[in-house]
């Protein structure tokens, strides 16, 4: 097993380098100068103290030099520090944002994991019914449907024309904090965040069911007279699950991507929010700062994975 970890962790370790470099260069490749992010417009600098900030910077180097001082510097904590936040710190700015999003995406993976399942149970259960079809249509509905375009429509009906929850942020500006208005705030992005994913997840257990349901140890629980619950829950669901594990696995990144949507819309102070300001304003280093964090949380939860999936089924060899 510990082999098993030691190779999965250096195939993440040289991803992670590979997102570093892409990123770098993409940045660089981004149309202007990165220089005019440090440039207030409202007061020019000269063409010398242009070249000296460049010169400071690093940026006159040619850039697999500035990737590597770039590089050495974060292996040691140091991303390097906001340009349109007064010079903040990066590490600690998106470190305080990390648990926001956990909760937004934890609680929504949650609900898709504990509504795809059941959904998905249900639909092989009543395969080719009336229920089954409905399930498989809004599923198909759910996996088509962008991120955005479902945050804005469950913005617009549930916040502004039904009033049911808050429009936006984490909490009610000027009121204490409390646990429930933070629930109150939360459970309208995370249910819109986990309707893909819902979707997604049912239609994979129910594929999966499906074909574990024709398994002959299946029949043979039938044939001895177990109880058609106990058949699907205890026979079958077990190993219907194996792909489903890995599935689950592999959407966190999906789910990072509709959260820097959600979290814009909605004013989520997390990562996404961060992000795309970010973006907006050009701040290289939160952008370089932020995107490796997320880098780093999509490929533990990959590691995780693997070994969950290798704990859960004994085929796989992890020596």
């Amino acid at each position: 097993m510990l082999s098993f970890i030691a190779r999965r962790s250096a195939t993440g370790l040289l991803m992670l380098v590979a997102l570093s470099v892409l990123i770098f260069i993409l940045l660089r490749l981004a149309p202007g100068d990165p220089i005019d992010a440090y440039i207030n417009p409202s007061s020019p600098m000269s063409a010398s103290d242009l070249e000296v900030l460049r010169d400071r910077l690093g940026l006159d180097q040619p850039l697999p030099v500035q990737y590597l001082a770039w590089l050495r510097a974060a292996l040691g904590g140091d991303f390097g520090y906001s340009i349109q936040r007064g010079g903040v710190a990066v590490l600690p700015l998106v470190m305080e944002r990390i648990g926001p999003t956990a909760l937004l995406m934890g609680t929504a993976l949650a609900i898709a994991i504990v509504l795809g399942i059941s959904a998905g149970i249900f639909s092989a259960v009543r395969r080719n019914a009336l229920p089954d079809i409905a399930l498989s249509v809004i599923s198909f509905v759910g996996i088509s449907s962008p991120a955005f375009l479902t945050a804005l429509l469950g913005l617009y009906f549930f916040s502004v024309l039904l009033r049911w929850a808050p429009s936006g942020g984490m909490q009610t500006a000027g009121a204490p904090f409390s646990v429930a208005d933070v629930l109150a705030h939360l459970v309208l992005p995370a249910c819109l965040l986990s309707i893909g994913h819902a979707a997604l997840i049912m239609r994979y257990m129910r594929a999966s069911l499906l074909e574990v349901l024709n398994q002959d140890y299946v029949r043979t629980a039938r044939a001895k007279g177990v109880r058609e619950f106990w058949v699907i829950i205890k026979h079958a669901t077990r190993n219907a699950l194996l792909p489903v594990i890995t599935l689950i696995g592999s959407t966190v990144g999906i789910a990072i991507g509709g959260a820097i949507f959600l979290e814009s819309v909605f004013n989520w102070p997390g990562m996404g929010l961060l992000l795309v300001n970010a973006v907006g304003t050009r701040d290289y280093p939160v952008i370089m700062g932020a995107t490796l964090v997320i880098g780093i949380c999509v490929i533990l939860v990959n590691l995780l994975t693997d070994i969950v999936y290798a704990v859960v089924d004994p085929r796989i060899q992890v020596s």
